[in-house]
């Protein structure tokens, strides 16, 4: 992330309140057990306080805790067929609910203060591409010779979204990794197998032709001519091209985005890219990491019958 941090003023006038000491004590001399140790008992001790009154107010204006909209029956039917119609070789993970503390900033351009962090060294999931990367370099540490991951799971962010959009959403999300091949045929047998995972949830659901990808690389025409070779006849609904796709810190070259027919025009539903996740996890610059995802809800809101509206998801 780039310019001014918002948060520093406040940040800094909180430290100026506290005993001079209390920064290094509490940055650097505590060890993170102690540290821990003495939140806990913060936590506690503020939970305390808590009567009946403040709960139910806190439960009516606090962003994070409101319930979805979203009808779960529907959802959760959704996401069975889903399942259901998912490739086998992307081999489902549940997660948890929380992943170690920096799963995001570590690997990625995104500001800490973006996720909800717990007193215990954890993070409440914020994206579960991220997790499942952890995952597939566990997997590929272990011997595995490509890794192809799946979850679907409700993520919570803590950045402000325009009004209408909720804090917590859910994501079906994909992950494949491996060791590069040579003349992108890893990047391209990944882009085919996870484009195939998505049509083969999307046409059924939405119907052939309700969705396209828009692909784009990072100024490689030569990338763009063998996705187009490799790739074009099979994916009809892949739209291929070059440009200065900002966020280039985030992914390595190549994104794309998912996008359902509405009768308005297309909306985004979904996107991904490639990344250099797994190849940092393991140290290691051969390692090819693709991931992405679609909004479950936005998803929904695309299928016929009641659903919520679409601005009402992130």
């Amino acid at each position: 992330m780039t310019g001014a941090d918002p948060s520093r003023p406040a940040a800094d006038r909180v430290w100026a309140a506290l005993p001079a000491q209390a920064r290094s004590v509490l940055t650097e001399e505590l060890s993170p057990t102690d540290l821990q140790t003495l939140l806990l008992d913060l936590v506690r001790t503020r939970a305390a306080r808590v009567d009946p009154a403040r709960l139910l107010r806190r439960w009516t204006e606090d962003r994070f805790v409101r319930p979805s909209a979203v009808d779960p029956r529907q959802l959760a039917g959704l996401v069975a067929q889903a399942w259901e119609l998912l490739p086998a070789e992307f081999a489902g993970v549940e997660l948890s609910p929380v992943a170690p503390l920096g799963t995001c900033a570590a690997v990625g351009p995104v500001d800490q203060h973006r996720i909800v962090a717990t007193v215990r060294g954890s993070e409440v999931v914020s994206d579960p591409t991220n997790v499942l990367a952890l995952e597939a370099a566990r997997r590929r540490r272990a011997g595995a010779s490509e890794v192809h991951l799946a979850a679907h799971h409700r993520v919570l962010r803590a950045q402000r979204f325009t009004p209408g959009f909720s804090t917590h959403f859910s994501l079906l999300t994909l992950v494949s990794s491996g060791r590069d091949r040579g003349d992108a045929a890893t990047e391209t047998d990944f882009l085919r197998r996870h484009l195939q995972a998505w049509r083969s949830v999307l046409d059924p659901t939405l119907g052939p032709g309700q969705f396209l990808v828009e692909c784009a690389t990072y100024g490689s025409q030569h990338r763009v001519a063998l996705i187009r070779e490799r790739l074009g006849a099979e994916f009809p609904m892949l739209q291929v091209g070059t440009a200065d796709l900002g966020g280039g810190a985030y992914y390595a070259g190549l994104r794309f985005t998912i996008m359902g027919r509405t009768p308005d025009g297309w909306f985004e539903i979904g996107d991904g890219g490639l990344t250099d996740w797994t190849a940092l996890l393991q140290a290691d610059a051969k390692e090819r990491c693709l991931i992405s995802c679609v909004a479950t809800e936005r998803w929904l809101s695309l299928l016929p019958g009641p659903a919520p509206d679409p601005s009402a998801t992130a």
